[in-house]
């Protein structure tokens, strides 16, 4: 047992494969559980995220390893006395501003491009290991990598549309249909356990509106709570965000 741990420590194709599946699995677990609280960074954010982190760690000791042996003569005569591994890093540094670029936050307090930003930090680790000729690595985390970002979305969605958690945003007339508002979630068996109320400013047209955050008692109620609210007469927008 001790011996077969010890061999997955080491930079060969088991390991390798083991450590990206083990951090897109787990770190695709735990944005499962945020997803289905309805929380901005989900499914395939998590994952995209641990699987670029797990690849920069990989990417270090390849080139760790590299440098006391295929790159040794090269590194001598050149004379490196450096971590290499900090120019990677400074590039890790930078993508970050890139990525919080793409990272909005719409006036119906709804956030968007988490897992674009998530993606394209991935990408840049992906990149630093295409620099290091890390091609065995490269080959099984764009793979996950695109898999993630390609085919996981239907995924997300269905947890998404099945989670107990969720929250919506209502745009209506005025303050005084909030209480009606309330009662008609309340009959659709949802429980209100935080609200966000806008007065609005009619001189620029800008309508009271509210953010619900709510837990359904069973799942699957998400389409019918949202037409029941857009029944009301007095309801301009309702949509979950």
């Amino acid at each position: 047992m001790i011996e077969t741990v010890n061999y997955l420590r080491q930079l060969n194709m088991a390991s390798l494969m083991l450590r990206l599946t083990l951090a897109m699995l787990f770190g695709g677990m735990i944005g499962l559980e945020r997803g289905r609280k309805g929380r901005p960074a989900g499914f395939r954010t998590y994952m995209l995220v641990c699987l670029g982190a797990a690849l920069t760690m990989l990417l270090s000791q390849y080139e760790y390893y590299m440098l006391g042996h295929g790159w040794a003569p090269l590194a001598a005569e050149v004379g490196i006395r450096t971590d290499v591994s900090r120019f990677g890093a400074q590039v890790i540094n930078g993508i970050g501003f890139l990525g919080a670029g793409t990272i909005i936050v719409t006036g119906r307090q709804e956030v968007k491009g988490l897992t674009t930003a998530a993606g394209l930090w991935a990408s840049a680790c992906m990149g630093l290991a295409i620099g290091a000729g890390f091609y065995e690595c490269v080959a099984m985390a764009f793979l996950m990598i695109f898999l993630s970002v390609r085919f996981l979305s239907p995924l997300e969605l269905l947890i998404i549309e099945n989670a107990r958690n969720m929250n919506i945003y209502v745009e209506f007339r005025s303050l005084d249909n909030v209480g009606e508002i309330i009662g008609r979630i309340k009959n659709q068996g949802a429980e209100i356990y935080e609200a966000e109320v806008d007065h609005g400013q009619e001189s620029v047209s800008h309508h009271p509106n509210a953010v619900f955050a709510l837990r359904m008692r069973q799942k699957g109620g998400h389409a019918k709570l949202l037409a029941s609210i857009s029944e009301m007469e007095d309801v301009y927008i309702v949509h979950d965000i």
